[in-house]
């Protein structure tokens, strides 16, 4: 294989690289990778009541929005070519619960929020994560035996609730259901449920390899999972950082169960298992740009430390570069409007 890229690659003065980089329209024309809007995926954090907008103080520029006011969020993700909504709710305290139940309420939050966004913009897409942390009393993913001292998440009773909250969502209107608890067997289980109640055409984006990461605190401060969550933490059924063949076996088992996509998370610091995920098993692959990525690129901006524009799009194109086929970033409608001004 060396032999072979030396004999079609020259040695200098033969060969120099930096022709092709001389101009503008050469470069353009050998570029590997090209980020669009249709890359992009903006996740949002949706409040009950109206008239409502919340900062996010740990992530400069998100907010909480109610639903009247996530309706022109919507419209201008639409106009710019963003093809999907992510949709993350803020619970109240008093409908949180040990069981979470609020999770399937069919009047619930994200039910709602999904019914209105369908009938005023049914060409846009609409993910809804699966978790039971932002409905919980205790902020873990599932369920726990209130009798455990451990606080463990008992898996098999979780998928029941899953299953609950996938349809929930399905029969209102979601386009996607995503997965993101890590529990084993989910995505089977949550499959079965809508294909069960003739919700066949429901995609699942399965969070396949979700990794027990140090980035997701912003984001837990903007689902005001965090104050529930304390001291815990996920570590007994999000993946360990260190492991990268668990990752494709993870994905290898939800392809088998009947997912459609499949999740990275976080991002940046897992661009190896995007290019394992993309290139070893040949599927639609996602990367979520969390929150404390954001918030690393947005701090160092504001302190001018870094060109916020200049870095926000060369993390993106690293995501395409990896291998990822749709980016969930909090950047995509910034990206978007600079990429029309490109």
């Amino acid at each position: 294989m060396f032999a072979n890229s030396k004999s079609a690659n020259p040695a200098f003065p033969a060969t120099r690289m930096r022709r092709m980089r001389r101009d503008d329209f050469s470069r353009r024309l050998m570029r590997e990778n090209v980020l669009t809007s249709d890359d992009l995926i903006y996740p949002v954090f949706v409040l009950e009541g109206q008239n409502r907008v919340e900062t996010v103080s740990s992530m400069p520029g998100v907010t909480r929005v109610s639903l009247d006011r996530l309706l022109p969020v919507a419209e201008e993700a639409l106009a710019l070519g963003v093809p999907a909504l992510a949709l993350f709710p803020v619970i109240d305290a008093d409908h949180k619960s040990e069981g979470a139940e609020e999770a399937w309420n069919p009047q619930g939050l994200v039910p709602r929020v999904v019914g209105e966004l369908k009938k005023r913009f049914p060409e846009l897409g609409i993910i809804t994560d699966i978790a039971l942390d932002p409905y919980t009393s205790h902020g873990q993913d599932g369920l726990i035996d209130p009798r455990d001292p451990r606080g463990y998440v008992m898996n098999d009773e979780t998928l029941e609730a899953l299953a609950r909250q996938a349809l929930c969502h399905a029969q209102a209107g979601a386009d996607v259901v995503a997965p993101s608890d890590m529990m084993d067997g989910r995505v089977a289980r949550i499959r079965a449920e809508l294909d069960r109640n003739q919700q066949i055409h429901t995609r699942i984006l399965a969070y396949s390899a979700k990794y027990a990461s140090s980035f997701y605190g912003p984001f837990r401060d903007a689902v005001g999972s965090a104050g529930n969550l304390g001291k815990g933490n996920k570590y007994t059924y999000q993946m360990d950082p260190a492991n990268s063949d668990e990752a494709i076996r993870e994905v290898a088992l939800d392809i088998a169960e009947g997912a459609d996509m499949f999740m990275v998370k976080p991002g940046m610091p897992y661009l190896d298992i995007v290019r394992r995920v993309k290139t070893e098993l040949q599927v639609p692959t996602y990367v979520y740009q969390v929150s404390g990525e954001y918030a690393m690129l947005k701090a160092a901006a504001a302190n001018g430390w870094l060109d916020e524009k200049a870095c926000a799009m060369e993390a993106l194109l690293a995501f395409k570069r990896a291998g990822a086929d749709g980016i969930l970033t909090y950047f995509a409608l910034d990206a978007a409007r600079w990429l029309r001004s490109a």
